[in-house]
């Protein structure tokens, strides 16, 4: 994990085409802007974990058996 400082109003840049910004500090919370190309997909970690979980479960079994009686 690569670990850096920012102040309020600074940015990083990742993989040329993805911008985060420092738009705001208060006590412990940061509030940050991310500007990137509208296909890459921007998720907070717990609904991304969320969405892995779901789709690990559609590929169960039984997500498969509902998928054989559509048809």
């Amino acid at each position: 994990m690569l670990a850096l400082t920012r102040k309020k109003g600074e940015a990083l840049v990742l993989n040329n085409n993805i911008e985060i910004t420092v738009l705001e500090v208060k006590g412990d919370q940061v509030k940050i802007g991310i500007q990137a190309p509208k296909e890459v997909s921007i998720y907070r970690k717990e609904i991304y974990l969320q969405i892995q979980q779901e789709n690990e479960a559609a590929m169960s079994n039984e997500g498969i058996e509902n998928l054989k009686n559509l048809f």
